[in-house]
């Protein structure tokens, strides 16, 4: 038996068109005469059209370097012709703010389509269909469904049990009647949450400090350890603290967690705990950079930081032990080179 394919075509918002002065989400398509036909990824593709004039505030010398195909882009809505179908719109008067706040809708829209389409297609149902009874619904009250999502992750019920469709029915009597009934069946629901879940299940921030310390005390490599054990003391089982040399006197200290206040509050405790031991032996802690998130390029870089003053560190020392051995890394060596380092 030949099932028809259900439709998988669906704009991501309930209204049709956006709204004029509203940023959303393009992809050129081509480069005509008069300006470049665009695709509204977030309103089913439907066209679009940047004129050239509306490109830059400045006078364009060449297009191409302004505009290419293929290229993603927030920009502005100037005029909607919903009769005709026509949507104007501007790539010069769309703001820094505009084009992050877009691009941020734009990316929590594209997860939820994506999980959507997804038990749709996997369901045999009409993704329209799952929008207007599941998706738009959550939209019109949370805001975004992507804070919905958030939330089925741990409470699916409370957020999807208040969910209804209407069906007509025709009663013993031959009459219609309305009847009210959940907006999804057991398995389409399960179907959901299990995708969620799966998609959005929240992914461990890195949150990092960077502090300088010295210690020029009698015993001051000493004294550096100690602070630095109180540092890591003051981390727990959901936020672990790591303290790590960089180069004298540079020290980061890092945790990872899921909750980002948590591990800055954490952070700074550590900070705190590493600054009371070293100032007991008279030396000093200075906050280079406060506890914050960072990314895998911020990691990435310190790693080649480290790496590049292992290197340098290779090159100039040829007569001190004690510095021949700093890339060894993260260990007694390189505390004890960091003291005599800061001592001489």
């Amino acid at each position: 038996m030949a099932t028809n394919t259900p439709n998988l075509e669906c704009r991501m918002y309930e209204a049709k068109y956006p709204e004029v002065d509203m940023a959303v989400m393009i992809q050129v398509k081509n480069i005509a005469d008069m300006g470049a036909y665009v695709s509204l990824l977030e309103y089913n593709n439907i066209e679009g059209m940047i004129l050239f004039s509306e490109l830059s505030r400045r006078r364009i010398r060449s297009v191409s370097s302004l505009i290419k195909v293929g290229r993603q882009e927030p920009v502005m809505v100037l005029r909607v012709d919903k009769e005709k179908g026509y949507i104007d719109l501007s790539k010069r008067r769309v703001s820094e703010e505009d084009i992050q706040a877009c691009e941020e809708r734009y990316n929590k829209s594209k997860l939820v389509h994506s999980i959507m389409r997804h038990v749709a297609e996997t369901m045999q149902l009409d993704l329209e269909d799952l929008y207007i009874h599941v998706g738009w619904p959550l939209y019109r009250r949370y805001g975004h469904a992507f804070e919905a999502f958030k939330l089925i992750v741990t409470d699916p019920d409370s957020i999807l049990n208040s969910l209804t469709r209407e069906i007509k029915e025709v009663g013993p009597d031959g009459q219609e009647v309305t009847k009210v009934v959940p907006a999804m069946s057991e398995e389409v629901k399960d179907a959901l949450i299990k995708n969620i879940r799966r998609r959005m299940t929240p992914q461990p921030l890195k949150i990092r400090a960077d502090i300088e310390m010295k210690c020029f005390q009698f015993d001051g490599v000493l004294h550096i350890k100690e602070a630095m054990r109180k540092a890591e003391a003051a981390g727990n089982d959901d936020c672990p603290v790591k303290i790590k040399l960089v180069a004298p006197p540079l020290y980061v200290l890092t945790t990872q967690t899921l909750d980002k206040e948590q591990g800055i509050s954490v952070l700074t405790n550590a900070i705190q705990a590493c600054t009371e031991e070293i100032d007991r032996h008279k030396g000093k802690l200075a906050v280079k950079e406060a506890p914050r998130a960072v990314s895998e390029r911020d990691d990435k870089l310190l790693a080649e930081h480290m790496a590049k003053l292992r290197n340098d560190n290779e090159e100039v020392s040829g007569d001190e032990d004690s510095e021949e051995e700093e890339d060894t890394g993260m260990g007694e060596i390189d505390l004890e080179s960091a003291a005599t380092g800061i001592q001489e």
